[in-house]
């Protein structure tokens, strides 16, 4: 389909002069809108004929400037598809008009603050960077077909009535297809209206935060902790209360602090960690939060992937106060694209949160959540879970053997990724640069730590590198790290 650009054509100030010939009003108003960008590049321009009707000139004239763009690569002709913008031009400079008598509204105080701490990765998450970037599930095995086939019978069968507004808090059906799907497999019993559908657990705890954070009011985090989630805190004005965490999980008895309104922790693995709490542990959490008038956020993640075997229960399911918010999501078990996540409030914060949602984003697109629906309904998930465990269980094995000789890595370690601790002392962060040059993603460990006392390592995915990337990837990796060591 090609780009209507009449209008465009008619407002520039080479089209309007009227003492120049036709011809070179056109080549000079595509030029101009060229080399201003106003076009996008590889845009398909309208036919020759077509063009020629809407500006009621005569076509051998548009040919006549369309030639001259091609000799100048302005536009390029591609034998029996027509003409396209080229951008191979872009390199010429074109001075903007700005005027310093122009004067904007200051940004937020708020604004400032996302601005301050927004959390920036360099590797601009490049599909040829997937190797080894942490969070991603086996994308190569995801049944496109099965999820093709449930997309398909809904857009055949869906009706007008369908494109209008959703409920902001999800479709009840799919509330109470999440629902069914957290008794059976995560053991947790809540009513299907506590459940709220987001975009994943960063929209989720931007909800929560909204709803319960006033300036200055503290919340403890877990140290090291998800960086998305302390900036968003921070970005929300939240005193952050770092607490470390030993080998049970967070240690919330050396807090001395009393006054946390929000408690946030990952029980099931801890990010960036993997270490599971212990139940003990979980009690004494729900003990703390019970004596301080506390909320826990429990962001379960990935919880298949590291709860399988041997389940703990969770704090959600442990707290006989309904202090836990739990938050889930399916980006992480599906694929990142998805966007459909949820969480599981206490009946007072319904409205509130309802109500932030409702008048920001409104609700999560009601096509994907029909389709997930339908996805858990005919049992797909159920199958791609099983799948999926097994195939990150090779791909973790094989990760640990062909990079035995650079890092210590723990064999228990769960979840969708893994931490390599250094033979040799090297700078994380130099690492993580070093290795982006050669299209890896391992993040610096330190980056985790919210106090000034920091580990380092990297945190590095395995699950969506397939065999032959792998091999290759893991063989840069250790040149890399032998030609550091001489």
């Amino acid at each position: 389909m090609y780009f209507n650009i009449k209008a465009l054509l008619e407002e520039t100030e080479e089209w309007n002069k009227e003492n120049t010939s036709i011809y070179k009003r056109v080549y000079n108003a595509f030029k101009d809108l060229i080399l201003k960008k106003a076009i996008p590049n590889n845009t398909q321009l309208p036919p020759t004929r077509v063009l020629a009707k809407d500006l009621n000139v005569s076509r051998s004239t548009i040919i006549k400037a369309f030639d001259l763009l091609c000799f100048e690569r302005f536009i390029i002709s591609k034998k029996g598809s027509g003409y396209y913008v080229n951008y191979i031009v872009s390199e010429i400079k074109v001075e903007e008009k700005e005027s310093n008598n122009i004067k904007y509204p200051k940004i937020s105080k708020r604004a400032k603050q996302f601005l301050k701490h927004q959390y920036v990765n360099t590797d601009n998450f490049s599909k040829t960077n997937i190797a080894f970037r942490p969070g991603l599930p086996p994308l190569d095995i995801f049944p496109i077909h099965k999820w093709k086939q449930v997309s398909n019978n809904y857009w055949r069968e869906t009706t007008p009535t369908n494109l209008s507004y959703a409920p902001t808090a999800g479709l009840e059906s799919l509330q109470i297809s999440i629902m069914n799907y957290l008794r059976i497999y995560r053991n947790l019993h809540c009513n299907f209206n506590q459940i709220i559908i987001t975009s994943g657990s960063l929209h989720s705890l931007y909800l929560i935060g909204n709803a319960l954070l006033d300036k200055g009011d503290e919340i403890i985090m877990e140290n090291p902790t998800f960086p998305r989630a302390y900036n968003l805190f921070k970005s929300l004005k939240a005193t952050i209360i770092p607490c470390n965490v030993c080998s049970e999980g967070i240690c919330i008895d050396s807090i001395e602090n009393k006054k946390a309104k929000l408690i946030y922790t990952t029980p099931s693995n801890q990010y960036p960690l993997g270490i599971k709490m212990s139940k003990n542990r979980r009690k004494e959490l729900l003990e703390y939060a019970s004596k301080n008038n506390s909320l826990i956020i429990e962001d379960d993640y990935d919880h298949e992937f590291s709860n399988w075997e041997n389940p703990i229960p969770s704090v959600f399911s442990l707290d006989n106060e309904k202090r836990v918010i739990y938050i889930g999501t399916f980006n992480k078990l599906l694929h990142p694209s998805l966007r459909i996540g949820y969480m599981i409030v206490p009946k007072y914060l319904i409205n509130p949160i309802k109500s932030i949602y409702e008048q920001s984003s409104r609700f999560v697109s009601v096509h994907l959540q029909e389709q997930l629906q339908e996805f858990i309904k005919k049992d797909h998930l159920n199958k791609h879970i099983r799948n999926v465990i097994s195939v990150s269980e090779k791909r973790k094995t094989d990760f640990i053997n062909q990079t035995k000789n650079i890092f210590n890595i723990s064999k228990h370690f769960d979840g969708l990724h893994l931490i390599g601790k250094f033979k040799s002392d090297f700078d994380d962060k130099k690492i993580y640069q070093e290795l982006l040059k050669r299209e890896v993603v391992a993040y610096p460990l330190s980056n985790y730590y919210i106090t000034k006392e920091k580990q380092s390592g990297l945190v590095m995915g395995f699950s969506s590198v397939n065999e032959k990337v792998m091999k290759e990837k893991t063989q840069q990796m250790n040149f890399l790290f032998n030609s550091l060591k001489s």
